[in-house]
């Protein structure tokens, strides 16, 4: 049985959410991460139209020193309803001793990301640059990322910018996640 323990997250708003005592130390600076969140976002990049995206994220922890990520998302029509299943992706955040963060993902169409950044001190945000990406032959080019992931009057915020397929490092996603469940 997981003991819950109550905590108000000291940021803008003040939203209590449930920590769990059993988290590894190590992991406080995530610690706002950690949660079942919904929501939908926008997708767009110079070789592709935009559209409107609809997003599930998990985030859990075992107890060891790393949380373990899970995504969804699905294409939106204008009704916002589900179209078509977009993008998956699993990986593995983990704090290193030097307080840098690491979030490594793996997606199913042949790439695998390993990004590198900090938390901000004042404020749950935190902003990732990869520092390598591994694709299969058959993977389309995909060169770099920059993620930022911030906690903004208790949602998930985050964007996502790429250099892929001949393409400068640009704007290509984001999207406002709710904290559900």
């Amino acid at each position: 049985m997981l003991r819950l323990l109550r905590h108000t997250v000291p940021y803008a708003g003040r939203m209590p959410f449930e920590l769990d005592i059993t988290m590894n130390p190590v992991l406080a600076p995530l610690a706002w991460l950690v949660g079942r969140w919904e929501g939908a976002g926008v997708l767009g990049y110079p070789t592709i139209e935009s559209a409107n995206f609809g997003q599930e994220l998990e985030i859990t922890h075992d107890g060891r020193p790393f949380l373990e990520m899970s995504s969804h998302t699905w294409l939106l029509d204008d009704a916002g309803e589900k179209v078509r299943p977009l993008a998956r992706e699993v990986g593995f955040w983990r704090v290193l001793e030097n307080e840098e963060i690491e979030l490594m993902l793996v997606h199913p169409f042949g790439i695998l990301e390993m990004y590198v950044g900090r938390k901000d001190l004042d404020r749950p945000a935190i902003q990732l640059a990869t520092d390598g990406v591994l694709r299969s032959p058959a993977a389309k080019e995909y060169n770099a990322g920059a993620r930022m992931y911030g906690l903004v009057d208790s949602q998930l915020m985050w964007v996502m910018d790429m250099a892929a397929v001949g393409q400068p490092l640009t704007s290509h996603l984001s999207a406002q996640l709710k904290r559900v469940g």
